[in-house]
C-alpha cells in the first residue's frame, strides 16, 4: 500500500520541527491556518491542523487507518472558551474554527475528526 501524502499545519517554530524529525516524509506548514488556501492541501490523504507534536498521525497509525483513505484532523485552540485562557469566546484572536470550517467545506474530506477539551 502506498504511503499518504500527509500535512500538518504547526504555526509554532518548535512543534513544527518536531514534527519534521518525526515525519520527515510530511508536509510541515508553519503558517497560521488562516493563511492556508484550499489548494495548499486538496491533495493530501491525511491533513492534520493545529498539528502540535503529531498526536493524530500517530493515532491513526495505532488505530490501523488505512493509508488510502483520506481523513483531516484538527484540535483548534480551546483557550477563546475554557478556564485556560481568557474566556474572550468568538473575540479571541485565538478563535480559529471558522478557519478550519471554512477549508472543510471548500475541500469536502470523506472524514474529519477533531477534539476540544
Amino acid at each position: 500500500m502506498a504511503k499518504p501524502s500527509v500535512y500538518m499545519n504547526e504555526w509554532e517554530v518548535y512543534p513544527a520541527q518536531w514534527l519534521r524529525n518525526l515525519y520527515p516524509n510530511a508536509e510541515v506548514d508553519e503558517r497560521s491556518i488562516a493563511d492556508v488556501r484550499a489548494d495548499d492541501v486538496r491533495t493530501a490523504t491525511r491533513a492534520h491542523f493545529f498539528a502540535g507534536i503529531g498526536g493524530w498521525e500517530y493515532a491513526l497509525s495505532l488505530a490501523g487507518w488505512p493509508d488510502d483513505v483520506p481523513v483531516w484532523t484538527g484540535s483548534c485552540p480551546c483557550q477563546p472558551f475554557s478556564n485556560a485562557g481568557k474566556r474572550l469566546g468568538v473575540a479571541d484572536e485565538r478563535h480559529l474554527w471558522p478557519e478550519f470550517l471554512r477549508l472543510i467545506r471548500e475541500c469536502r474530506p470523506p472524514v474529519v475528526f477533531g477534539e476540544q477539551v
